[in-house]
């Protein structure tokens, strides 16, 4: 049992996910640190831990159901509430509809799309319970506008984690809990790894701004979501890209 508020944060073992996870200890709030990778959750925990904050990591695979529940339920156990939820968890792929194979396109909107809405699924009774609740989405400049390199199956995922995050905004909006998306830009992060060097300056080239965005930055904007400050913001798509998508 703990007074703070308890965030999940999938993807969180690296980059963008990572950032978040400091960004919303530093705000108070005990992250709990999901990914496939058990090394990398328990590198971000041990890293807020020497901070000074108090972190969790575990091992979960997004793009299976059944290990969302336990771990939602391993959180729950441990510390009788969770308040914060934020879908980062993501992978990309560059296939178009000329390439893509079956499995890609299984891959990707398993991890993207589906991790999300059942994170979402086993943790809104929680959020309920409190009366209280902060959904935060991390889509993609490719869901708002279109992929520049970015592939088809990635580009859907994105575009549907905008569609997740409006109804569920219009739905739960007379019970304490928000729920919003931040759509990320082209940002230096571990996911632009699987850019060619050609896609990769292409990115960049389309940045008016004219350079990538920062996990710190995709950070800051999904902890002003997570906070108080934003009861009034729900349904919104904050969009930190550098001027790439302005709509």
């Amino acid at each position: 049992m703990t007074d703070k508020r308890v965030a999940i944060v999938t993807g969180a073992g690296r980059g963008i996910g990572r950032a978040i996870a400091i960004a919303l200890a530093g705000q108070g709030a005990i992250p709990v640190v999901f990914d496939i990778d058990e090394a990398n959750a328990r590198q971000t925990a041990a890293e807020i831990e020497a901070m000074g904050g108090t972190s969790v990591g575990l091992a979960v695979n997004v793009a299976d159901v059944a290990s969302i529940e336990r771990a939602v339920q391993v959180v729950a156990d441990r510390f009788d509430r969770i308040d914060i939820l934020v879908n980062n968890a993501g992978v990309l792929s560059t296939a178009w509809p000329d390439n893509i194979t079956e499995a890609e396109w299984d891959r990707v909107i398993d991890i993207n799309l589906k991790g999300a809405v059942f994170c979402t699924k086993y943790v809104m009774p929680h959020l309920l319970k409190n009366g209280f609740g902060r959904i935060i989405n991390i889509s993609s400049n490719a869901g708002r506008g279109g992929g520049i390199s970015s592939g088809i199956a990635y580009s859907v995922s994105k575009a549907g984690i905008l569609g997740l995050t409006r109804s569920m905004a219009r739905k739960y909006a007379r019970t304490g809990i928000t729920v919003n998306a931040v759509a990320p830009g082209p940002t230096d992060s571990d996911i632009m790894k699987g850019y060619t060097d050609e896609e990769l300056q292409a990115a960049k080239d389309a940045v008016p701004v004219g350079r990538l965005g920062t996990p710190e930055e995709i950070a800051s904007a999904v902890a002003y979501l997570a906070s108080d400050a934003a009861g009034f913001v729900t349904g919104a798509t904050l969009d930190v890209n550098g001027g790439i998508y302005i709509g």
